[in-house]
């Protein structure tokens, strides 16, 4: 007989991953009050970080040293891996989720469109195109690295799409926002306690 999937009742995980480019630790409290702590070397990633915590009202924090000197994105990746990690723990069985979540975000002439469903199956549909190459330093393709590396580890499923926009800046910030508003609607708790799926589960 297969055990009965994992329950987390205070919907909170920590994770840490070293290897030889980068040490990461983070936090994740899902029913938090949108407080940040983070610290990953690279300045505009730790603003994009703050604005998850902020928009889908999460306590996170993270700690990441990485080999910035070679390139950023070792430390853009494995970030996303262990939040996505950090994810999944948090919502253990996905029972009395509400599973889906869409946002729609605007910031001045750019306007994005965010949609999450905690499936249980990885994938990221990511249909930006940035006018520009970065965002300061920030390259703006590793925006796409720390989803799909976020998308991965928590199984889930996520389509993003820019609708409008001009500032590269404007752009990165609508898709935090409108992924972090989104987010917390799949997983805000619904009335029922069963797992939202006719298949029983959403591990896999």
């Amino acid at each position: 007989m297969n055990a009965d999937p994992p329950v987390n009742a205070t919907r909170q995980a920590d994770r840490r991953r070293e290897t030889n480019e980068t040490t990461v630790e983070a936090r994740l409290v899902l029913d938090g009050g949108g407080h940040a702590s983070v610290e990953t070397g690279i300045g505009f990633l730790d603003h994009m970080l703050e604005l998850v915590a902020l928009h889908g009202r999460f306590d996170l924090e993270v700690r990441a040293r990485g080999d910035l000197d070679v390139d950023y994105h070792h430390t853009v990746e494995d970030v996303g891996l262990v939040i996505g990690e950090c994810l999944l723990q948090a919502l253990a069985d996905k029972a009395g989720i509400r599973r889906f979540g869409v946002s729609y975000v605007p910031l001045d002439e750019a306007l994005s469109r965010v949609v999450v469903d905690l499936s249980g199956r990885p994938f990221l549909d990511f249909h930006v195109a940035f006018p520009t190459e970065r965002v300061g330093a920030f390259p703006t393709e590793l925006f796409e690295d720390f989803f799909r590396a976020l998308s991965d580890r928590a199984r889930l499923t996520l389509h993003i799409d820019l609708l409008r926009g001009r500032n590269s800046h404007h752009i990165a910030e609508t898709i935090f926002k409108a992924f972090a508003r989104s987010l917390a609607e799949a997983v805000t708790r619904s009335e029922s306690h069963a797992v939202p799926s006719t298949k029983g589960t959403l591990s896999e």
